[in-house]
């Protein structure tokens, strides 16, 4: 059952996680950005740039939210960032929104071992080695052992997933996000291009403050 927006906790904080070359200028990252300006100003916002290391961006993302309240605080996640929004809601306890998670990284970011060019930058490179790999492999594992404890539910748990993804099988999203408030899209694309045929969903589920 879909909670009631009145049923859902207040968010004070919130944290953005973009997808595999990707970056804060994504289009989703931008619009949900412009969203908490100007509709949510007192709400604290963070879409950091993440390192190609898994680990070092998680350690990253710990620190930066070491201080906030965990429950007000929220996280949303594109790609690779819902993968790492998913581990993230089970360190800390925070809800989570993942937009076309990645179920399995370190299954198919395998593949792309060598040199990438930044989607919104390509003068900007960066280069995936074997070992993040490995380092995704232990947050998936993080993962598994944590869901038991932590049940899934759609107060704390909402996802977008887009069943003609060109880059994930939507059947494994649908389990990665099993017992949240999941939107299977008929249409759409991996980058859910209609983002804003959506946002206000999410935004209900978030339930800014202000």
């Amino acid at each position: 059952m879909k909670p009631a927006p009145h049923d859902l906790p207040t968010t004070t904080h919130l944290l953005y996680l973009h997808g595999f070359r990707s970056s804060p200028g994504s289009a989703k990252a931008q619009q949900v950005a412009r969203r908490v300006s100007g509709w949510h100003p007192t709400v604290v916002w963070c879409c950091p740039q993440l390192p190609p290391s898994p680990q070092e961006a998680m350690r990253g993302v710990m620190q930066l939210v070491a201080g906030w309240p965990r429950g007000s605080m929220a996280v949303v996640g594109s790609s690779l960032g819902g993968f790492y929004a998913r581990w993230l809601a089970l360190q800390t306890g925070c809800r989570a929104a993942l937009l076309n998670p990645a179920p399995f990284p370190q299954r198919d970011l395998a593949r792309y071992i060598g040199e990438h060019r930044a989607w919104h930058d390509p003068a900007q490179t960066f280069y995936f080695q074997p070992e993040f790999v490995d380092e995704l492999a232990v947050l998936a594992q993080d993962i598994q052992r944590l869901r038991p404890r932590h049940p899934t539910s759609p107060q704390n748990l909402w996802a977008l997933v887009s069943r003609n993804d060109e880059v994930l099988d939507w059947r494994e999203m649908w389990a990665f996000c099993e017992g949240g408030n999941v939107m299977l899209l008929p249409e759409g694309d991996h980058a859910i291009s209609d983002f804003d045929a959506h946002i206000d969903e999410l935004f209900t589920f978030l339930n800014l403050e202000g």
